[in-house]
């Protein structure tokens, strides 16, 4: 029956075609009658044949489908690409080559073994808690953070952290949260210029407004985040010692100070102690926060690590890490911990449709840290990345000697001084060379009034081992000549 539908479908049997008497097609292919019978009466109904009485079956009459003209073909042509570069310099990614596949798959597979059935599910908004239990052991030990599990949220990522805290500093009814309440004393006991109980409004205040303050080198897209909640931001003079958090105390309205105080992004500095203390200081006095972006804080060459800021002060400092240097980017892993004021107001907004990182993803990363996996990780990628530094420095000191590396030996890029007015012209070398390299100057908050620096902002962390000896030449090849 297929075949015969088929055959008039295609036309093969064309509109009035008389088929074979049920009994000579029955003959003629060795089956019963029946089942010719069957199929022809099935084919009626469909309305591919047409039987009447005394003329037999026949093809039934219809309208054929005008067969359309072919379309003349050209070859589709593949969408230009734009060139990429040969080597890429640019500071954000490690060497994603490094990941510790066979590690993280055998974490992988014990995580899963021993994972309850409910971890196969949504998940909780703050996290898994077998994670949360061995971040806050792990940051104690390696970080000096003082955390409670109950205080840790995981994140998709560092910028989904600082959203979720921007939304909740500005208040999604427009107030602020976290501060003394209107009509509940300050317990700082202090006019910092905030509605409060005994306080008066600064000037030009209104509901909803805010300001985060920023060092004035960053990351453009952090300020976004925070301008999207709707919040302002304002940058801090950023020198050889960090920023000048001096300047927290005269600023009004500032909900919160984001920082990186062990390794400044991407100046190399860290914050001086004295600012440090002023930052915390600042924070207690006023009831505002430090958002403090440990982004690499691991990663120190030359001596251990200084402990997080959040150690000082736990109710005013929110401590921010991320799995996205120290491992890798694809995880979408990060996490928070939170001043015990801000825990609910930051899970009711996550609560309310952010995205949640994958629990299978979370428990195995609990297993790769509880099993000592990640320390080992991370002592080969010191050694590793040091190396690379270190290569970097003696090949600027015999080939480029006028040009001198800045900042700390920590993380994975490195500041190289310029002479001034040479930093675009080196840029379009290096673009040329098909080297791709980010100036200072492209992280530089437009709003600040910072003297203009020219430097390069060199990512010696992220090509993979192989082709790190090609990279560091095509970078000398466009530094500036004595």
């Amino acid at each position: 029956m297929r075949a015969l539908r088929e055959a008039v479908r295609s036309g093969r049997l064309v509109p009035g075609t008389r088929l074979p008497s049920s009994r000579s097609l029955a003959a003629d292919l060795g089956i019963a009658r029946n089942t010719v019978a069957d199929a022809y009466a099935e084919l009626v109904a469909e309305g591919w044949l047409s039987a009447r009485q005394g003329s037999g079956t026949r093809v039934a009459e219809r309208t054929l489908p005008r067969a359309a003209p072919a379309a003349r073909r050209t070859p589709a042509r593949a969408p230009r690409q734009p060139d990429r570069p040969r080597f890429d310099l640019t500071p954000g990614t490690p060497d994603v080559s490094s990941f510790p596949r066979t590690a993280w798959l055998a974490a992988a597979r014990r995580a899963l073994t021993a994972a309850p059935n409910e971890a196969f599910g949504y998940g909780p908004p703050n996290g898994r808690p077998e994670l949360r239990t061995v971040l806050a052991d792990y940051l104690a030990r390696a970080r000096g953070v003082r955390a409670d599990p109950d205080r840790i949220i995981v994140c998709s990522g560092f910028m989904q952290g600082l959203g979720l805290l921007s939304r909740a500093l500005r208040g999604e009814d427009g107030g602020p949260v976290g501060w003394p309440d209107p009509g509940r004393p300050d317990p700082a006991g202090t006019d910092a210029g905030r509605p409060g109980e005994g306080r008066r409004p600064a000037e030009g205040w209104r509901q909803g407004d805010g300001q985060i303050a920023v060092e004035s080198y960053g990351l453009h897209f952090h300020r976004n985040v925070i301008t999207r909640a709707g919040l302002r931001t304002v940058p801090l003079a950023v020198d050889e010692h960090g920023a000048q958090t001096s300047q927290l105390a005269s600023l009004d309205d500032v909900r919160a100070a984001l920082l990186t105080p062990a390794h400044q992004f991407p100046t190399g500095v860290p914050l001086h102690p004295d600012r440090r203390a002023a930052a915390v200081n600042w924070a207690r006095s006023t009831g505002g926060y430090v958002l403090e972006d440990d982004y690499d804080g691991e990663l120190r060459y030359d001596r251990q690590p200084v402990g997080a800021l959040q150690g000082l002060d736990p109710d005013h400092v929110v401590y921010m890490g991320t799995a996205s240097k120290s491992l890798a980017p694809a995880l979408r892993l990060a996490w928070m911990v939170l001043p015990d004021r801000l825990v609910d107001r930051v899970l009711a907004i996550k609560r309310s449709g952010e995205w949640q990182s994958g629990m299978l993803d979370q428990l195995t990363l609990a297993e790769f840290l509880s099993s000592g996996a990640y320390d080992r990780h991370l002592r080969g990628m010191r050694l590793r990345y040091r190396r690379r530094r270190d290569q970097l420095v003696a090949a600027l000191a015999e080939r480029a000697p006028h040009v001198h590396i800045s900042g700390i030996a920590a993380g994975l890029h490195a500041i190289l001084e310029l002479p001034p007015g040479t930093e675009q012209s080196i840029l379009q070398a290096a673009h040329w060379q098909g080297l791709a390299l980010h100036g200072l100057t492209t992280f530089t908050d437009p709003s600040a009034t910072a003297v203009s620096r020219d430097a390069l902002v060199v990512a010696y962390g992220r090509p993979p081992d192989h082709a790190f000896g090609g990279v560091l030449e095509a970078l000398l090849s466009v530094l500036p000549e004595a």
